[in-house]
């Protein structure tokens, strides 16, 4: 039997939680007629932290990009409670997604590049019947080339969020870290950073997977039903 017990996540859910309601507290709330400075930080920032422990718990496995999630949200609390330089929330926007970029690079050299954990996975493809018809095809080298090519792709696209993310920290961010000024625009960074950022990443992650979907039918000769696993079987 196939085990359900791990849940999609909502997108639209997802925003709601870690981007609109923190950026709006932030925004909104951030005076002292309100929650004031420290704790319209602590409540905006108790939102992505519930949610990414919940998703841990929920799911019942450690995600790396979760707990990357989770370390950049306690480094952006810090940074604002002990009121540092902005200079460093713009380096630890640019660094989260940095890290990532690299390891994705850095797996380009071993057996199994990181793509291939998330995109060409068998919980999306149907891995074995693929893998029979390059080797009949006597394409899997050129196949390993374009799984190899992608992986490329894929750590470029942390690279853009990289720079993105300190671009954009740096020209939004300009206030002292502990007044209100600075939650305010930390709350437009977090708004911004979406249709900035996030947006176009995915559209490049899109890129990536029609790139995939793309060599491996010209390489297998499927069709596309045989290439996905069929749900609801």
């Amino acid at each position: 039997m196939t085990d359900n017990t791990t849940k999609t996540s909502n997108p639209l859910f997802e925003i709601i939680f870690n981007v609109l309601i923190p950026s709006l507290i932030l925004m909104k709330l951030s005076g002292e007629e309100h929650l004031g400075i420290v704790l319209s930080l602590i409540v905006a920032l108790a939102f992505p932290v519930a949610y990414g422990g919940l998703e841990l718990v929920r799911n019942k496995k450690v995600n790396f990009i979760a707990v990357l999630g989770f370390v950049s949200v306690l480094l952006t609390g810090g940074i604002g409670l002990l009121e540092l330089d902005t200079k460093w929330l713009a380096l630890k926007e640019a660094l989260i997604p940095g890290i990532i970029g690299v390891a994705v690079l850095a797996s380009t050299f071993t057996s199994k590049p990181l793509v291939q954990r998330f995109i060409f996975n068998d919980t999306i493809l149907n891995i074995a019947l693929i893998e029979e018809k390059l080797k009949l095809n006597g394409t899997k080298q050129a196949f390993e080339r374009s799984l190899m090519n992608s992986n490329y792709l894929f750590a470029s696209t942390f690279g853009f969020s990289s720079v993105m993310n300190y671009i954009l920290a740096t020209y939004i961010v300009t206030s002292p870290a502990g007044t209100a000024a600075f939650n305010e625009e930390l709350g437009k960074l977090t708004l911004y950073s979406y249709p900035v950022i996030a947006i176009p990443s995915t559209l490049m992650m899109m890129g990536i997977f029609y790139y995939m979907w793309r060599q491996i039918r010209t390489m297998t000769s499927l069709e596309t039903e045989q290439i996905f696993h069929q749900t609801g079987k």
